[in-house]
């Protein structure tokens, strides 16, 4: 009979650092995004905060399951046309109408998530894409999207009948509280057997399914979580912008949450959100430029993914473990 060692002080204080490391990054992060509306316009900082959530949902999938998605600007916008439309036209407060447009993302994750993960790799990519320009027509075709005008003059209204949305402190600091929970949704679903599972998949699928899982079971559940997460994001990006536009259903828009998770570290919980960040903050402070911020983005992409290959995120706690 073997008998096990007893568990050290310091490998119980080592086994520690990782949680209290991630407590202090939650914590550093949370105290820079409630502070930064004292120094920086608070309606960049809620656009910023609405793409960070939607690039957290991306990176779920691609991050962590391995499933590279060219559509999910479908749910950021098909969410955020419920939201709008609901918010509008049937006079529902801002937390129904957000509700809504996630109910809607959620529903659209499960229609495409079942046909989309039958396919792996280029294949996925190319179903996602082909289901998101289905939808990018129907938004172009439908009455209630108005087409190229959008839908315009949102009524903000007030958050749980206390909180009045047009007041951009009290909106900001709600569309913080949506973030963070979202977030430690994702942080959540990510440290949880069913993350580990998820990450099984993505390192090698073949053994998962030898082990008894069920993956397609996993993936779909995983795709229609990111989707919700992404009509989160995108129901309260319609609030706070007042207004739900063709801009945020394009294929585009994939492309550029692809990017923002690329730039921050795939597969990392807080890349996506300086990825995000730092690309919304291009997008603002180089608009002086015209048609050339294009080509700034690609430079400034070029040059990260030469310095940081694995993502800023990434680099960083890659060089802080061999530094240890």
């Amino acid at each position: 009979m073997t008998i096990s060692a007893p568990t050290t002080a310091t490998e119980t204080a080592e086994a520690a650092h990782p949680k209290r490391d991630e407590a202090i990054a939650f914590l550093v992060m949370t105290i820079l995004f409630a502070a930064a509306p004292i120094v920086v316009y608070p309606f960049f900082m809620m656009q910023a905060l609405c793409f960070a959530l939607f690039a957290c949902a991306f990176n779920l999938l691609i991050g962590y399951v391995g499933l590279l998605s060219f559509g999910h600007a479908m749910f950021l916008g098909a969410a955020g046309y419920l939201s709008a439309h609901a918010a509008k036209v049937w006079g529902l407060p801002p937390e129904l109408s957000i509700l809504f447009g996630v109910l809607g993302s959620t529903v659209l994750g499960v229609v495409t998530g079942a046909l989309a993960i039958r396919r792996q790799g280029i294949y996925f990519a190319m179903i996602t894409l082909a289901l998101s320009q289905m939808i990018y027509f129907f938004c172009v075709e439908a009455p209630f999207t108005h087409g190229e005008d959008g839908i315009q003059g949102v009524p903000q209204g007030t958050f749980f009948a206390l909180l009045p949305l047009s007041n951009p402190w009290v909106l900001y600091y709600i569309v913080l509280a949506i973030f963070l929970l979202g977030f430690f949704i994702i942080y959540r679903a990510v440290n949880s057997p069913f993350g580990e599972i998820l990450k099984a998949i993505r390192e090698n699928e073949p053994r998962a399914i030898s082990l008894g899982y069920r993956v397609d079971h996993y993936k779909l559940a995983a795709f229609v979580l990111s989707a919700a997460l992404c009509g989160l994001a995108g129901g309260t990006k319609a609030i706070v912008a007042q207004n739900a536009s063709l801009t945020d259903v394009h294929y585009s828009m994939s492309g550029e949450v692809v990017l923002m998770t690329l730039l921050g570290g795939m597969g990392t919980i807080y890349g996506p959100v300086v990825g995000a960040v730092l690309l919304v903050a291009m997008q603002n402070y180089l608009a002086q430029y015209g048609q050339w911020v294009t080509v700034i983005q690609g430079a400034i992409f070029v040059i990260c993914v030469l310095l940081f290959r694995r993502g800023i995120v990434g680099e960083i706690a890659h060089r802080l473990r061999l530094s240890l």
